[in-house]
């Protein structure tokens, strides 16, 4: 936990990124990298305070039994239209960890065609302690089949 004091937001791409809550309510940090999206990966933890900030709340625990998979589709479409428009997304949870790592790299399969573990890898090399729980991992898999039914349906 060492590192965790200090508060940054870590960039996954120009247009996306990831934090811990702590970091994430940092209005400074908010401004300074022009955050126009929060995404809320989160039951109780607070949105920043900043004005011109779009919030999103994605209401899940970080438990593996928790039904994530029903939010990738629109989330990943969130941020992908906040990058269209010139805007930045930050998507945050407790420790930026699990629940948000999940969310990012199922953006990244989805708008950026990456493979699951060409996300994972992206997201950890922006945020080391990113580490999906058992659960997620496993949602993530089936969304990458689900993705790939589609491009082929296409």
């Amino acid at each position: 936990a060492g590192s965790d004091r200090m508060l940054q937001l870590c960039k996954v791409t120009k247009a996306l990124f990831i934090s811990n809550a702590r970091s994430a309510c940092s209005d400074d940090l908010i401004q300074q990298e022009a955050v126009t999206l929060c995404i809320n990966v989160s039951k109780q933890q607070p949105f920043p305070t900043s004005s011109g900030v779009t919030r999103m709340q994605i209401p899940v625990y970080d438990d593996p039994n928790e039904d994530l998979y029903r939010h990738f589709d629109r989330c990943a479409d969130a941020i992908q239209k906040e990058a269209n428009r010139g805007g930045r997304s930050l998507v945050y949870c407790k420790n930026g960890r699990s629940r948000s790592a999940t969310i990012c790299i199922a953006y990244l399969m989805k708008h950026r065609g990456l493979t699951l573990t060409e996300a994972s890898q992206r997201v950890k090399t922006a945020r080391h302690v990113v580490d999906p729980n058992p659960g997620f991992m496993s949602q993530l898999q089936r969304y990458e089949e689900e993705l790939r039914k589609r491009r082929g349906a296409s």
